[in-house]
């Protein structure tokens, strides 16, 4: 026996490794038996699921019933039937009973009014002792009621051809059970006859035969019951035609998917009316078509219904004289469907586990969950997370079991299971199939190895106590004293409670952990087991501790109600927190309005307020924060209301006025400006009148129409209009009125158009401007003017412009060519009589193409007076970043400017964009249009012409505006994090401008964090400066995830953030590491080194460039050899300049140069008296002239000891004459950074200089070279801050003064401007900071001129390189001597 039960379980496993278990709908478990042997021999999933569940079912009474089920499992599982969540008792019941395959017998189904044993709701139970319990979905037993009609049929008469309706409702579970009769007779269905499911019977195309005595009678067992007699008259053919009627219409439905519906539709009248049917306005095409069927008379039938088939039908009857409509909606119910099923799952005890399911419905499903047939009631230790799946935590071996997921809506319910087991700690869990182990639980299962095992961890104590989460730190076993090895597993639970969780450390050899979630005010029992390869060690003694009390603040108040109760107010109503926690002291009522970001509060002291002042029909969210002596409370969650609407606050804008021709007047307006429609524009009013009288006619116009045509209005007169905005609170504010005079008679069109009055040509290199005048004869109609140009013949292209145009400019013509030009007028008669001229485009070498009367007026004037002459003065004025206002001036108007005929202006816009050739255009009876819509920061063109009657003017000169800027509406895009190769510490994120930038983008904030949802002023900020699009980020730990968002900025503020984009550093730090990185990179923090007196040498290699990034030194040969050659140069430069200055020099200057001199050795560089003084880049000379940096306001000045700037944009400017934009960049970012840790700074070398005498000229040179250099300086790669990092620097390398710190980490970032304490810092210019960042031996120093970008990117890399003192000591003594010898040749 024993034998043969061994050779069945190794039979099961061989084959369960080989081949899978079938996966049926609804198995409980899915995976089939599995057996892996990982050290010892592993339970196997047991397959244990449903071959057949019950379904629906509708009976009678009397009838007999089954309720199928099966269920499968290698050994068999007893069957129990549930009804309404109850066992049944099948032993004693004589009409119910189980059959062999588990299924229910109902034998004689009761049900009557009081007494209603059988219907209800049925489950499956299957059950395998030792195994578990499963359960099917449950299935609804419907008993048909007793025998009644809602409605019967009546009679009725039907022309012949028609179709009849005979009514015959029931209660809907007696439907299927209606028959009908005809004199007594059985009605046999057909396509032509038909019963709905109603049980209506519908007779289309009615013929002679139909008439009769009708009745339905309703058979669902035991006596049919009849309907009363009706009977039908069949009429013949009326003479004359009958009104189009529906005697039955369809009525909106809902089904469930797969199910059938049926949409009737009956319509009767004279011709016999057609049906056809849409969907969604869509027309429904029938045949071919499987699923729809039109039946018989019209009626409409669906089956196997979708949820595509969801929507709006409509019949249309029509039988060539009318036409009649009938709508009805299809709602469709989906029973609940697994996107994803539970999982078969392995674990250990103490560890959290997740079965996942996932379901889809309509309506959406409500899901369950139940263990081995129980409910699973949601606790501290069993949770439904992600709204459907359901978490285990701390497992315990009574878990064990089938888990099964059961959803259900209003339309049916499915389930779906797993199994779990839980095995012994000593065996591993397998790889295959995959588990749902939460992350917590799943990082120590490699299977274990024979070997001594770990003594318990030692001190195990809490050192950071809150109330909802405990650090615990511990120190290594006895057993392992290093424990770099060793992982560790932290059980806890709450006191009393026998179920433990376990929290694992992240990393080997770690000795602390901290336990979140847990509850405030409880007492907790923790203890920590060592883990080695060869697996868990001792346990630690128990540690109680207890989590403190939380603060007891308010709960959020139930029950907030916020209602509009006028135009400008909300009240707002709440009830007291259910958690008060002490009594209430208070309330606050935040209410924002939709669309903004700030929120105003008000304090109140009861449960209800009303907010008064509030915009018209607009949006507000209020939520309201309970106040008790500790504090705020919960906020509750936002309620939105909006205000009521009122008639508009404002009239309609740019009223104008077209006269179409002598008996009608086009009106255009467009809506109020937006914040003052109070509500929904559901119309607009129009009254006009003669002006000669004052009585007027009323129009009103429906919807967001925007213009209508006044008809029927004589001739030769002038009207009247205004127009006002309605809403359904009534009629708001009407515009002024306008006036317009009709036609006196309207224009000829029988002929053709006379010939046009003038022609002018222009011609270009390329183009001919052709101008000309309409035909004196301004009473035939001119719908157009055809333009004929060729080379010797104007017939070789053709070109139809509006009849309003006047000019038009012939493109893309051969240079030094003769064209002949033809221009003729033309209506809807023909072409009338040709003008012709001809012009010689210009030759290539012609410069003059692009001249004043192009750029200024690209619209040929035309000398004719009969135009209208075009509005001047047009200008531009920006209002917003949407609004501009163009204003312009008449000079056909009288001096006063006062409109009093029916003229009105056109004004076009486009953005100054060359490929742009698209205008904008609205009409205008005023000298002003307010033009709405713009995009922010974008420069537009605008012209006007003016229209009288027939006449039109040319454009008029462009005006240009260029709308202000917004703060960007797009965050940074294309957001990149890198590496940087050498150095994991180190990353590199990159980015582009944002698409909506909405002005220029003057700097970016990087924000990261390593974790994604820290509020985000928990997150580290790096400020970038607005030209950059890389930045570099410094001293990151090694091997954690970061999460990045960039942030751009203009002057109006900052836009959105980008979306966070993760990046893990590397593992280690690189294996090619210099060994002196460290030592460059802590200098570059800001640290101030200790005293290194004055023999220090600073390493060749290895100095960090401004980015950080080291460099290879230069050969200290080619360093001598760069040297001796620059001071050659030098030299040969000072003498050519000395003896030119010599000439000029009077014996005047020479004593004030004396003067300055003295003072010179007078001034000493700040410092110990044993300080190395470094040599002075400027040349002292009294008869040597150099054009100094700046000139100083004082007349004796001197440069005072000035920090080094980190670039040009912290350089003090002499005047106002700088360019504002670096100002606007420093102070713009200054606000960003606020909270940067500052560095001191070092101060430069004194210097000091005297200016004798400089002509204007020489001055605007300097000032502009500075400039230049001041500009390309922008340009240049800058490091950056960021808070919590030490700040790189740009720093001029030079000797460490003896006796004396410094910091020689300047700072390099452009957005903070520091000064050296206690110095007066004078107006100073001074070199860039390419110039600076130079350690290269002193030279005479003109004003020096911005390097190229090339250029500056080598200076970069050049300032990288670190000199030895002695050798650069040497050089300035020499070259200090040549100066002195230089000296004494220019005094002689």
């Amino acid at each position: 026996m024993a034998a043969g039960r061994a050779r069945r379980l190794l039979g099961s496993l061989w084959i369960a490794l080989l081949l899978g278990q079938p996966d049926p709908a609804g198995a409980a478990a899915r995976s089939g038996s599995q057996s892996l042997l990982t050290g010892s021999l592993v339970r196997t999933f047991t397959p244990f699921y449903f071959l057949v569940e019950p379904m629906d079912i509708l009976s009678v009474r009397g009838a007999s019933v089954i309720m199928n089920c099966s269920a499968y499992c290698e050994t068999s599982p007893k069957i129990e039937w549930k009804k309404d969540g109850t066992f049944l008792n099948l032993v004693s019941d004589d009409r119910r009973q189980l059959l062999p395959d588990g299924s229910l017998l109902i034998n004689g189904v009761v049900h009557s009014k009081h007494n209603k044993p059988d219907e209800g709701y049925y489950q499956c139970v299957a059950t395998v002792e030792s195994l578990g319990t499963i359960v099917s979905r449950t299935a609804k037993l419907t008993v048909a009621g007793l025998p009644r009609f809602t409605s019967q049929p009546e009679s009725s008469s039907v022309y012949k051809g028609n179709s009849a309706i005979l009514n015959c409702e029931v209660n809907v579970d007696l439907a299927p059970f209606v028959r009908w009769e005809q004199d007594r007779q059985p009605v046999f269905l057909d396509d032509r006859v038909f019963k709905l499911p109603s049980g209506a019977l519908i007779i289309s195309n009615a013929t002679d035969t139909d008439g009769g005595i009708y009745r339905c009678i309703i058979e669902s067992g035991g006596t049919p019951k009849y309907s009363d007699e009706a009977e039908l008259k069949i009429l013949p053919d009326p003479e004359v035609p009958q009104n189009l009627m529906f005697v039955r219409q369809p009525s909106s439905l809902t089904k469930v998917t797969g199910q059938s519906a049926v949409f009737p539709c009956v319509a009767v009248g004279f011709p016999t009316p057609y049906i056809r049917w849409t969907r969604n306005e869509e027309e429904l095409i029938t045949e071919g078509y499987e699923r729809f069927l039109l039946l018989a008379g019209g009626s409409l039938e669906l089956s196997d219904i979708t949820e595509e088939d969801v929507g709006t039908y409509t019949c249309i009857a029509d039988n060539g004289n009318e036409t009649i409509e009938a709508q009805a909606e299809l709602t469709v119910q989906v029973p609940p469907e697994f996107l994803k099923r539970p999982a078969n799952i392995y674990a250990h005890e103490s560890m959290d586990i997740v079965f996942e399911c996932e379901v889809t419905g309509k309506p959406t499903p409500t899901v369950k969950w139940v263990k081995n047939g129980d409910m699973v009631i949601p606790s501290d230790y069993f949770k439904i997370v992600k709204e459907h799946n359901l978490q285990v935590l701390g497992l315990v071996k009574s878990d064990e079991g089938f888990y099964q997921c059961i959803a259900e809506n209003d339309v049916g319910n499915a389930q779906a299971g797993a199994q779990l087991i839980i095995l012994d700690l000593d065996v591993a869990i397998p790889t295959l199939p995959p588990t749902s182990l939460t992350s917590a639980t799943n990082d120590h299962l490699a299977p274990a190895t024979t070997g001594p095992l770990p003594s318990a961890p030692r001190d195990v104590v809490a050192t950071l106590v809150s109330t909802r989460f405990i650090r615990l730190t511990w120190r290594t076993p006895v057993s392992d004293p290093q424990g770099d090895n060793l992982t560790y597993s932290i059980f806890y639970t709450k006191e009393g409670i026998n179920r433990e969780r376990v929290e694992n450390t992240s990393r080997p050899g770690e000795t602390q952990v901290t336990i979140q979630n847990l509850m405030p005010e409880t007492v907790y029992v923790f203890r920590v087991v060592a883990q080695n390869k060869h697996g868990p060690g001792e346990s630690s003694a128990p540690l109680k501790v207890a989590t403190q009390p939380e603060v007891q603040l308010p709960g959020p108040a139930p029950n907030i109600r916020a209602h509009a109760s006028s135009p400008t107010s909300v009240t707002v109503t709440w009830e007291t927190p259910l958690s008060g926690n002490g009594e209430i002291q208070n309330y606050k009522l935040y209410y924002m309005e939709k669309g903004q970001d700030t929120e105003q509060d008000v304090d109140v002291g009861g449960l209800s307020y009303t907010i008064n002042g509030l915009k018209k029909y607009t949006e507000y969210s209020f939520r309201v924060v309970a106040y008790n002596k500790h504090g705020p409370g919960v906020s509750t969650q936002d309620v939105v209301v909006r205000t009521l609407s009122d008639v508009p606050s404002a009239p309609p804008q740019n009223l104008t006025l077209e006269v179409r021709n002598s008996k009608s007047i086009m009106l255009h307006w467009q809506p109020p400006p937006a914040g003052t429609h109070s509500g929904q524009i559901t119309g607009y009013k129009i009254r006009y009148r003669k002006v000669s009288r004052k009585s007027d006619v009323t129009e009103s116009i429906g919807g967001t129409q925007l213009f209508q045509l006044i008809e029927g209005l004589e001739r030769g007169t002038e009207y009247s209009f205004r127009v006002a905005a309605l809403t359904v609170n009534g009629t708001g504010p009407a515009t002024d009125w306008v006036s317009a005079e009709t036609f006196e008679s309207d224009l000829d069109e029988t002929r053709v158009p006379e010939v046009p009055s003038s022609l002018h040509v222009r011609p270009l290199v390329t183009s001919i401007v052709v101008s000309w005048t309409p035909p004196e004869n301004q009473n035939i109609v001119v719908r157009g003017y055809a333009i004929g140009y060729g080379i010797g013949s104007p017939h070789a292209q053709t070109i139809k412009v509006d009849y309003k145009q006047r000019y038009y400019t012939i493109e893309n013509l051969d240079p030094s060519s003769h064209y002949v030009i033809t221009l003729k007028a033309f209506n809807n008669v023909g072409e009338g009589i040709p003008l012709y001229e001809s012009a010689v485009t210009r030759p290539h070498s012609d410069t003059s193409e692009v001249d004043l009367f192009v750029i200024n007026a690209p619209y040929t004037p035309v000398p004719d007076p009969s135009p209208m002459m075009p509005p001047v003065g047009v200008q531009a004025s920006i209002l917003s970043h949407d609004t501009i206002r163009i204003t312009w001036a008449d000079n056909s108007l009288p001096k006063n400017q006062k409109i009093t005929d029916a003229r009105y202006y056109t004004v076009r816009w486009k953005t100054n964009i060359p490929a742009n050739t698209k205008y904008k255009t609205a009409n205008a009876t005023t000298l002003s249009y307010l033009v709405t819509g713009l995009k922010p920061n974008t420069l537009y063109e605008f012209s006007v012409m003016v229209t009288k009657g027939r006449r039109s003017s040319t454009w008029s000169m462009t005006a240009h505006g260029t709308t202000f800027e917004l703060v960007p509406t797009s965050p940074p895009k294309d957001v990149t994090v890198v590496s940087k190769e050498g150095k994991p510490r180190t990353i590199i994120v990159n980015w582009q401008p944002p698409s909506e930038a909405n002005g220029k983008i003057t700097g970016y904030i990087i924000y990261y964090s390593t974790d994604v949802n820290a509020e985000i002023h928990d997150w580290v900020i790096e400020p970038v400066v607005g030209n950059r699009l890389t930045h570099q980020i410094q001293e990151l730990t090694l091997d954690t995830p970061y999460y990045f968002k960039i942030q751009a900025r203009n002057s109006k503020g900052m836009g959105p953030m980008s979306e966070a984009v993760q990046f893990r550093t590397p593992k280690a730090e690189s294996s090619d590491k210099m060994p002196n990185d460290q030592a460059s990179g802590s200098a570059g923090k800001g640290s101030r080194p200790v005293d290194i007196g004055p023999d220090y040498k600073p390493p060749l290699g290895g100095s960090n460039s401004p980015h950080g990034s080291p460099t290879s030194p230069l050969d200290s040969n080619m360093l001598l050899v760069i040297i001796v050659s620059v001071g050659v140069i030098t030299i040969v430069i000072v003498v050519i300049v000395a003896v030119f200055c010599t000439r000029r020099t009077t014996s005047h200057q020479k004593k004030k140069r004396a003067a300055c001199k003295s003072v010179n050795g007078s001034h000493k560089y700040k410092g110990n008296s044993k300080d190395v003084k470094p040599p002075d880049l400027w040349i002292h000379h009294e008869r040597l002239e150099l054009k100094p940096i700046d000139k100083s306001p004082d007349p004796n000045p001197i440069m005072t000891d000035t920090p080094i700037p980190r670039n040009s944009q912290d350089i003090t400017p002499v005047d106002n004459s700088m360019d504002s934009n670096i100002h606007q960049r420093r102070n713009s970012y200054r606000e960003s950074v606020r909270n940067t840790p500052s560095t001191d700074t070092m101060p430069a070398s004194s210097s000091q200089t005297c200016a004798d005498h400089q002509d204007p000229e020489s001055t605007a040179g300097s000032y502009l070279a500075n400039t230049q250099e001041e500009d390309s300086a922008q340009n240049l790669p800058t490091a950056h801050v960021r808070p919590s990092h030490p700040l790189k620097s740009f720093a001029v390398p030079a000797v460490p003064p003896a006796g004396s710190t410094y910091d020689p980490a300047l700072p390099s970032t452009p957005l903070l401007t520091q000064q050296a304490p206690n110095h007066p810092v004078h107006s100073v210019k001074t070199a860039s900071i390419g110039t600076l960042g130079r350690t290269r031996p002193p030279m005479p120093v003109v004003v020096p001129s911005a390097p190229d970008v090339q250029e500056t990117a080598r200076m970069l890399e050049d300032s990288e390189s670190n000199y030895e003192p002695d050798e650069l000591t040497k050089e300035m003594a020499h070259l200090e001597g040549l100066m002195k010898d230089l000296n004494a040749i220019t005094t002689a």
